[in-house]
């Protein structure tokens, strides 16, 4: 087998040792709409983008183009796309059926849908996970399986038992009778009881006769009630005696620097081991080295280990994430994909949970989040010649801001002119809100020292002006300009950000530097501590909401270091991406805050 198995540590917590080591079209779907073979709608969500969406339905993104003009422009969230509907959506290998999909209508039920596209309710819940009481909404998309019931009526021959009458001729005796019509004199008395008064001539009498008959039966239809009460069935928690983790990662690629991020990520994962060593939860943990490429994954997945598994991590490159989440659905395990944020896997893999929040969905929260703080404020975008810009990010912090109808103001930078050319655009009676439109540290350099000044230092015309920055998850990787972030109560958006004054930090430093007689690499963000938090946050759901953790996300809590988690199911069969992100604030008090969103 062409694989390097690092080791497999059965964890019993109980004695555990470290170790070392478009505009798109807005118009309403309507049932007329939706009721054909070729086409239904979409309901754009933030964050969502067109590739996105067409990837999610199995269609190229000059599908959507095609049928929603002006798409290729941009689309809005609220908005909704015209879709293609194929005849028969190839589903996964796994799965082995095809999909059609259905935009739910107002008034429709589980039942009716059931009906109507002859299909068990019990059969279109499973082909969509995330289908329950909430999410069976009108506008909601659904996947209906092609597995359908068969409703032509049944035929079939039957023996029937029936009644004809018979007129009793001369000298006719009730044992002749029954040995003519092969019935006996009980029967024929049961039927008739003037006969225990005597036979006679001419009397009419019942014989029971069988004859074979062809029958034709409706088949039976689903009971209404219990077909829509299946959207409310309580979800028995399934409980994990051991949990058991496979941990799939490259410490053999050519990237040596790669290797030393992996190391540590590992080496993290182990420390969130060590910590639920006093809660009674016993661990098996099994490292594979999967290197470049996919060569070794087919036997890494033939490993027991990893079918028994209640929970795959790993997987870095979309070759090998693609094998091993098609594994994971087929023996139905929650994979775990831990670095890459640019990946389709989760978009149709119930069991796929990725991490790293895509930057659409990044872009379109930290947008919304500017609008809530910074609604009564004046907001100032300054592009820097030849430098790099966050191009969507703009685009989408500039829409967010006109739907709010929060005015903006945007300047070039020019660096003979910059002061004079702020000065013209500044609120002095308001805060100031300074975006620069790229995260380059060259653009901030080129700004930073003339807005502090701004903030600073008055003149004989007017006082000094309110000035804060808001920025990029890039900025806490730069540490000369962090006495300018402080002096102009600078925000960043993240989806990472470890406080390294913190005492939880300092903790996980010591704890970290004793274990491995090393110090953390200065890698933002930092590989051990997000081993550590997305470990801690996954082995806790597991041990206590058990293996179908992901019908109880809202009830798991778990307080990170650096990495914050929130999953959001992406569609009603699909998976789940991680939408948290932090606003953190440099303030001119030199300390830092770290707020949830």
């Amino acid at each position: 087998m062409n694989m390097i198995r690092i080791f497999i540590i059965v964890f019993l917590l109980s004695s555990s040792v470290p170790l070392s080591y478009a505009q798109a079209d807005n118009r309403p779907a309507t049932v007329a709409d939706v009721q054909g073979d070729d086409i239904f709608y979409h309901t754009i969500e933030r964050g969502q983008t067109v590739y996105a969406i067409a990837t999610m339905y199995g269609i190229r993104p000059d599908d959507i183009y095609r049928l929603n003009p002006g798409s290729e422009k941009g689309i809005r969230a609220g908005e909704t796309l015209r879709i293609p509907q194929r005849d028969t959506v190839a589903a996964p290998a796994a799965e082995g059926e095809g999909y059609t999909f259905h935009t739910i209508q107002p008034r429709e039920t589980l039942y009716s849908l059931s009906v109507r596209y002859k299909v068990k309710g019990e059969d279109i819940i499973r082909a969509n996970p995330g289908l329950s009481v909430a999410t069976f909404r009108s506008g909601e998309n659904i996947r209906i399986p092609a597995t359908r019931i068969e409703t032509l009526p049944v035929t079939e021959k039957k023996t029937v038992r029936k009644e004809m009458e018979y007129t009793v001729q001369r000298r006719e005796t009730l044992y002749r009778i029954s040995r003519k019509f092969n019935v006996s004199s009980a029967q024929l008395l049961q039927l008739n009881p003037a006969l225990k008064d005597g036979l006679k001539a001419g009397m009419v009498i019942r014989i029971p006769v069988e004859t074979e008959e062809i029958v034709t039966e409706q088949p039976k239809t689903a009971n209404e009630r219990e077909v829509n009460a299946l959207l409310d069935e309580p979800k028995q928690v399934q409980p994990v005696d051991r949990i058991r983790v496979a941990l799939m990662l490259p410490f053999s690629t050519t990237d040596t620097a790669a290797v030393i991020r992996f190391t540590e990520y590992y080496e993290g994962l182990l420390m969130a081991v060590d910590s639920l060593r006093n809660t009674g939860c016993s661990l098996e943990l099994s490292v594979y080295d999967t290197g470049d490429g996919t060569s070794r994954i087919p036997d890494l997945l033939r490993e027991e280990a990893v079918s028994r598994a209640n929970l795959i991590i790993g997987g870095v490159q979309n070759d090998q994430i693609k094998l091993i989440a098609d594994f994971a659905r087929e023996k139905k395990i929650k994979y775990v994909i831990p670095f890459t944020s640019r990946n389709d896997d989760v978009l149709s893999n119930a069991y796929a949970y990725q991490v790293n929040t895509p930057h659409s969905h990044i872009y379109a929260k930290a947008a919304q989040a500017a609008c809530n703080i910074f609604d009564n404020d004046h907001i100032v975008l300054i592009s820097v010649p030849g430098t790099e810009e966050k191009t969507e990010y703009i685009q989408t912090l500039k829409t967010e801001f006109g739907l709010h109808h929060i005015p903006c103001k945007e300047i070039t930078y020019n660096m003979e002119t910059f002061v004079a050319d702020m000065e013209s655009v500044l609120d002095p009676n308001k805060r100031n809100i300074i975006i620069p439109t790229s995260a380059t540290q060259e653009a901030l350099n080129r700004i930073r020292f003339h807005l502090r000044t701004l903030s600073e230092v008055p003149t004989e015309d007017r006082p000094a002006y309110s000035i804060n920055l808001f920025g990029y998850p890039d900025w806490q990787t730069y540490v000369e300009p962090l006495e300018d972030f402080h002096a102009l109560n600078t925000y960043i958006y993240s989806f990472f950000y470890a406080d390294n004054l913190s005492p939880e930090v300092q903790n996980f430093y010591t704890k970290y530097k004793n274990w491995y007689s090393k110090n953390l690499i200065n890698t933002f963000p930092k590989y051990g501590i997000l081993g550590f938090d997305t470990a801690m946050y996954f082995f806790d759901a597991l041990r206590k909401q058990g293996a179908n953790f992901e019908d109880s996300l809202s009830r798991i809590r778990y307080k990170s270091i650096q990495t914050g988690f929130n999953f959001e199911r992406v569609n009603n069969w699909g998976g789940f991406i991680n939408t948290h992100i932090f606003m953190v604030q440099y303030r001119n008090d030199f300390t830092v805050s770290r707020n949830e969103i």
